[in-house]
């Protein structure tokens, strides 16, 4: 009782956690679905991922922007001979040195903190001013190169720039729009002042190249967000496989234990049990029939012929669930020789017979004749045809008939047919009549009813013979059981027949 307790706790434990377990990965796949669904950029969550790569990103490629500045205001004072480019070179320097001790700071606050929002403002605070730096650049004038050339200059770097900024901020949304503002607000006032042609194209080429750089980052930064809740939602997957597969090891290593515990069990009460059964069964025989004299009183005699029956009943009982068990563990070794299906079949009718006369039930045999030996355990499959006789004499009603044959399977194997004439089986009732401890309506209702553990048994012997067990049954029209063996157990091969050769009997229960 107690090992049925722990088994049964532990079964609703398992059952707890794992609705506890469906639950949680239920509201993160529909948090995955609201952040893939999201047109605003993104969750909160994701939001705060994504400034987290950013920043680390920025930080890493922290050298791009002094190399390109440097390269820039150098060859600019070159061939302009203008000494302000240098100024702006220190200038931008200072400001970039600014913004990175801004980002390094929102790296570290950023995974901790619960306003993203704040620290993208400031990120996207020292873009601006970035591009106020660029924008000085822009505003710059080259006297001796001449208009045509100061606008090549200033487009490709501005061009350029613009590449890179697109190129480094794809995580971070609107960064490319906020750099490049002050850059065309400082174009478009150039145009104006001057309204110089070459200065409206400059300002509406990079005002177009804005556009198409923005719509670019934005596309990119759906995809990062889309791959960053694939990611996720794998991630939440795997985590939950993982739990279900340590509670899955932890259910089935319990299942283990338990089933060993009840293997020692059994084991150890068989022999406890055993013991006094002898010893029951021994004087309650020698009282039955007055070995040592007779009884004074005749109640004594039928009471110990009760007591003998009831222990014989009991020790059928306990060699069936050690036979079950053995089966289950694995442990039912078979000691196979060439016996004849037709004589441990005529011994087992004898055996039944005399129960059979008392219930008023005729048993008919049908043989086929010159039927060769198989190869099998003479003792298991006594078992399997004494349990369905017994089966069919049992459930058989008085002045009833069971029919039983042995014959050839269309595959050249052998079979045994054991039919009765009594209630029969419901169809929906086979399935628990075939299980361990399963018994039909009728067993239920009758006075002889067993364990529910012949059939299994019979089941699993023919199993281990690599043979098969068939059971048909109508109600009010009785049941017919069969017991299959292959032909590789046929000592004596003969070729399979086909189904037009098969003979009736052959077409009737293999066909």
């Amino acid at each position: 009782m107690g090992n049925t307790v722990s088994n049964s706790s532990d079964k609703h434990i398992v059952d707890l956690k794992r609705n506890r377990r469906n639950d949680a990965t239920a509201k993160a796949l529909r948090a995955t679905r609201e952040r893939l669904q999201s047109t605003h950029g993104g969750t909160p969550a994701f939001e705060k991922e994504l400034l987290s790569m950013h920043a680390q990103a920025s930080l890493q490629g922290a050298a791009i922007t002094p190399f390109v500045t440097v390269i820039f205001a150098a060859a600019s004072a070159y061939f302009s001979h203008n000494p302000g480019y240098i100024v702006w070179a220190l200038l931008t320097l200072c400001a970039h040195a600014g913004n990175i001790l801004l980002i390094r700071k929102a790296a570290k606050r950023i995974p901790i903190s619960k306003h993203q929002e704040h620290w993208r403002h400031l990120l996207l605070a020292g873009h601006v001013m970035m591009g106020c730096c660029w924008a000085i650049f822009a505003y710059q004038s080259c006297e001796v190169c001449g208009p045509t050339a100061d606008l090549l200059l200033k487009g490709a770097v501005l061009l350029i720039v613009l590449s890179v900024t697109a190129m480094c901020n794809i995580l971070l949304r609107q960064a490319v729009l906020y750099a490049a503002a002050p850059i065309v607000m400082s174009l478009c006032v150039q145009a104006a002042t001057s309204r110089a042609m070459d200065d409206i194209a400059l300002a509406g080429t990079f005002i177009i190249c804005v556009g198409f750089f923005t719509y670019i980052t934005g596309r990119l930064y759906a995809s990062n967000l889309k791959l960053l809740s694939f990611q996720n939602e794998k991630d939440d997957l795997i985590a939950e496989l993982e739990v279900a597969k340590s509670l899955s090891d932890e259910a089935r290593r319990r299942a283990e234990e338990a089933n060993m515990a009840k293997s020692r069990f059994l084991a150890s009460m068989s022999h406890e049990l055993r013991t006094p059964l002898n010893a029951i069964l021994g004087f309650s025989e020698v009282m039955a029939h007055e070995v040592l004299g007779p009884l004074n009183n005749p109640l004594y005699k039928e009471y110990s012929g009760d007591i003998h029956r009831s222990g014989q009943h009991l020790l059928a009982l306990i060699n069936e669930i050690l036979d079950l068990s053995r089966i289950e563990a694995g442990k039912y070794d078979l000691s196979e020789e060439a016996i004849s299906l037709v004589d441990v079949a005529e011994d087992c009718v004898g055996m039944v017979q005399m129960r059979a006369k008392s219930k008023g039930i005729k048993i008919r045999s049908q043989y086929e004749a010159n039927m060769p030996s198989i190869w099998a355990d003479e003792k298991a499959m006594r078992q399997v045809v004494l349990n369905l006789l017994s089966n069919a004499v049992k459930f058989t009603p008085e002045g009833g008939e069971v029919v039983v044959k042995v014959g050839w399977t269309v595959g050249g194997g052998q079979y045994l047919s054991i039919k009765d004439n009594g209630p029969g089986i419901a169809e929906e009732e086979i399935p628990v009549v075939l299980s361990a401890f399963g018994q039909g309506s009728v067993a239920i209702k009758s006075a002889e009813q067993g364990t529910g553990l012949g059939l299994p048994i019979v089941q699993a012997i023919l199993t281990k013979h690599g043979g098969e067990f068939k059971l048909k049954s109508k109600l009010r029209e009785g049941t017919e059981v069969i017991a299959i063996l292959p032909a590789k157990r046929v000592m004596q091969s003969l070729p399979a027949v086909s189904s037009a050769q098969a003979i009736e009997p052959r077409k009737k229960y293999f066909a």
